[in-house]
């Protein structure tokens, strides 16, 4: 029985306000009012309202467990290092270019990150977010993913 009268209730009370009209207008000190009832006098205007956008949350939350679950997965590997013992020097001469180049790799987010932070302009802030892009794939690629 509470399950009809819900159903009652939301079929007799969403629709309601769904085609609720809206009315703007501006009184004699410059100031604008919005109102569901129209002004008894002056100019006024009907506002017409966009349907709002809903945002499907499961979809996000189970997005960000599968990139939470990655990210633990990286820094375990990165903190038990890969297993592999290198055999001879030129491999740990490679190995130790790869480790400078990653944290340069590190150190340009970092500064970017810093510019991002302190203010931009809209062009700025553009050309800033393409090149943390450029450097963060970078980074995943020849420094996480190996």
């Amino acid at each position: 029985m509470p399950w009809r009268q819900a159903a009652v209730f939301v079929s007799v009370f969403i629709p309601a306000v769904s085609v609720a009209e809206v009315y703007r207008w501006i009184d004699d000190q410059g100031v604008a009012h919005f109102s569901d009832r129209k002004p008894s006098e002056g100019e006024h205007e009907q506002v017409e309202l966009n349907r709002p956008s809903l945002v499907p949350m499961r979809e996000n939350i189970t997005r960000g467990k599968r990139v939470s679950a990655i990210s633990e997965q990286v820094n375990r590997s990165l903190q038990a290092g890969n297993g592999r013992q290198p055999s001879g020097k030129p491999e740990a001469r490679a190995r130790e270019r790869n480790n400078a180049r990653c944290q340069g790799y590190r150190q340009k987010l970092e500064r970017i990150h810093q510019q991002l932070r302190a203010g931009y302009s809209n062009d700025q802030g553009n050309r800033l977010r393409r090149k943390r892009r450029e450097v963060s794939q970078k980074l995943s690629r020849q420094c996480l993913l190996d």
